[in-house]
C-alpha cells in the first residue's frame, strides 16, 4: 500500500459525554432550542412520529413561537444540517492545503463526524426512518447533496455544474454508508469508520472519474454536430438542387 500522509486523530466516540453536550447553552436562541429539542426527541423516536406540540414543549416555547421559526420537522432538520455545515466550514483547513484532494476530503468528513458526535442516536434514528420510508429518504438525500457540495468546496474540490452535482450526489451516498458504520462504532479511535470512509473515497474516486468521462461525451457530440452540420440552404439553392 502506498504511503499516506498522517491524518488528524479521530474524534472520541464517547456517547455519554456527547449526550451531555447535545443540550443548548443557557443563552441559546429560540431557534437553537428548537433544533436541540428536535434532536433530543429524534434520539428516542422515529422522525415521522415527532409532532409539533412535543417539540415546543421540550424546547420550552409556545407553538406560535415554534411556527415563527419553522414550518415543518424537515425544516428543523435542514437547519441542523446547515448549522453542521457552518461548524465544519468555520474550521481552519490551512494545514491540509498541500495534501491530495482525497486526503483533504477525508479530513473534512472526519471533522464533520466529530461535530455530529453528540447526535449519534438522532442520526441512527434518521437512518432507520430513511430505510423504511422512500419519500423521506429522498428528502434527506436532497439535504445531504447540498451539504456535500459545501464539504467538497471546503476540501478544494469543484462542486459546481454537472460534474459538481455528480460529485455531491456520489459523496452524499458514500457518507450515508459511512454513517451506518459510524453509529455502531464504539472504538474511541473510530477505526472502523475511518476504514469505511477511506475505502469509500477510493471507490468513489474511480467512479467519479468514470462518470465525468461519461458527462463529457454529450459535450463532445454537440461540438462534432455543430462542426459537421450543413448550413441551411436558401430557396434558390433548393430549386437548383431539385
Amino acid at each position: 500500500m502506498a504511503h499516506r500522509p498522517a491524518r488528524r486523530s479521530a474524534p472520541r466516540a464517547d456517547r455519554a459525554s456527547g449526550a451531555a453536550h447535545a443540550a443548548p447553552p443557557p443563552d441559546a436562541s429560540d431557534r437553537e432550542k428548537i433544533i436541540a429539542a428536535f434532536l433530543g426527541l429524534l434520539a428516542d423516536k422515529r422522525f415521522e412520529q415527532i409532532g409539533f406540540a412535543e417539540i415546543a414543549e421540550r424546547a420550552g416555547l409556545s407553538l406560535a413561537r415554534l411556527r415563527d421559526e419553522f414550518g415543518s420537522p424537515l425544516a428543523i432538520l435542514a437547519a441542523h444540517v446547515k448549522a453542521t455545515d457552518r461548524a465544519v466550514l468555520a474550521q481552519d483547513f490551512a494545514d491540509m492545503a498541500q495534501e491530495p484532494p482525497r486526503e483533504r476530503l477525508f479530513d473534512v468528513l472526519m471533522r464533520r463526524l466529530e461535530i455530529l458526535g453528540p447526535h449519534r442516536e438522532a442520526i441512527r434514528s434518521l437512518i432507520r426512518s430513511a430505510a423504511t420510508n422512500p419519500p423521506l429518504a429522498l428528502a434527506f438525500n436532497g439535504l445531504a447533496v447540498r451539504s456535500q457540495q459545501w464539504m467538497l468546496t471546503a476540501a478544494g474540490i469543484g462542486a459546481s455544474g454537472p460534474r459538481g452535482m455528480v460529485r455531491a450526489q456520489g459523496l452524499a451516498l458514500l457518507f450515508s454508508s459511512v454513517l451506518r458504520v459510524w453509529v455502531n462504532d464504539d472504538d474511541p479511535g473510530l477505526a472502523r469508520t475511518m476504514a469505511a470512509l477511506d475505502r469509500g473515497l477510493g471507490r468513489g474516486q474511480r467512479l467519479i472519474g468514470l462518470f465525468e468521462d461519461l458527462l463529457a461525451v454529450p459535450a463532445r457530440l454537440c461540438r462534432l454536430r455543430s462542426r459537421y452540420r450543413r448550413p441551411p440552404r436558401d430557396d434558390a439553392e433548393e430549386e437548383a438542387a431539385a
